[in-house]
């Protein structure tokens, strides 16, 4: 039988925002790697990653990496966490309900502002986990795939798009086992994709009235990266945008603040389960 399961998250305001945990019933779905140099950093510094989610904003590669929320500070406002950036402010609160955590998000900025958006999810899955989205997505590969694809990589090329779940013959809904390459990809025009491992399941779903791109991104990180310690990292990643970089954003790849001045969107998170429940335990 499945059950849909209560999810709950925690978050570290003081270190950048971060997701450290999302919990649903007795499974923890974040995979974290603890560093002690995340609570030292400054803006400007390299990206420390400790897993978790990242809330990636401007973008998500290119300059600063992983944007500019992960080396910044938030403040609580009651229910509402706030960053402050040079150039943004975001405001997010994340409410758990019985069936469905829902993260609500307020970015404001000078109208025509513009850039991507990524819940830079890392998550514990198995070797045998594999990503469920619309047969056929467009599928954007970047060019860290080149070696894995059957044919030359055009030098002029950003990208190159092609079906899911094999984007230019290339298998990505599967998370693994481990293999020693590592692959980022963005599903274009996707809204929601589901995470299935075992008995388990995660799906994420993104919303906006905005005219946005909305997307979802996947890092497949089997120890392929970083050189010369790489580790397994699983990112699932809904995101307003359709590229990584915002610096290579063309017409209609990047989310763009509205006249008013305020862009607005909506996360869900729901988990399903068939396996019989076990103990709920609390976050602390």
């Amino acid at each position: 039988m499945v059950t849909d399961l209560p999810i709950a998250a925690r978050t570290d305001p003081a270190h950048g925002g971060r997701w450290t945990s999302l919990r649903a019933g007795d499974r923890e779905w974040l995979w974290t790697r603890p560093d002690p140099a995340r609570s030292t950093v400054r803006p400007g510094d390299a990206f420390v990653d400790a897993g978790g989610l990242e809330e990636c904003v401007p973008t998500v590669r290119g300059i600063p990496d992983h944007g500019d929320a992960w080396s910044r500070p938030w403040r609580r406002e009651g229910d509402t966490e706030i960053l402050h950036s040079p150039d943004f402010e975001l405001r997010r609160r994340v409410e758990s309900g019985p069936a469905t955590l829902r993260a609500r998000y307020e970015l404001h900025a000078d109208p025509g502002y513009r850039l991507i958006w990524a819940a830079h999810a890392l998550l514990d899955v198995t070797p045998a986990a594999r990503l469920a989205a619309p047969h056929a997505t467009p599928t954007r590969l970047f060019p860290e795939a080149a070696e894995l694809l059957a044919h030359p990589w055009p030098a002029s090329a950003h990208h190159l798009t092609g079906p899911w779940p094999a984007p230019h013959g290339l298998r990505l809904d599967r998370l693994g086992p481990d293999d020693g390459t590592a692959v980022g990809a963005i599903l274009t025009d996707c809204a929601s994709v589901t995470v299935i491992d075992g008995p388990d399941t995660l799906t994420l779903s993104l919303r906006t009235d905005a005219d946005v791109p909305v997307s979802v991104a996947l890092w497949r990180n089997l120890r392929g990266f970083p050189a010369p310690t790489p580790y397994r990292s699983i990112g699932v990643e809904p995101m307003l945008g359709s590229v990584f970089d915002l610096a290579e954003a063309g017409p209609g790849d990047a989310a763009t603040v509205p006249p008013g001045g305020t862009l607005r969107w909506e996360l869900d998170i729901t988990a399903t389960s068939t396996r019989p429940p076990g103990p709920t335990r609390p976050l602390v």
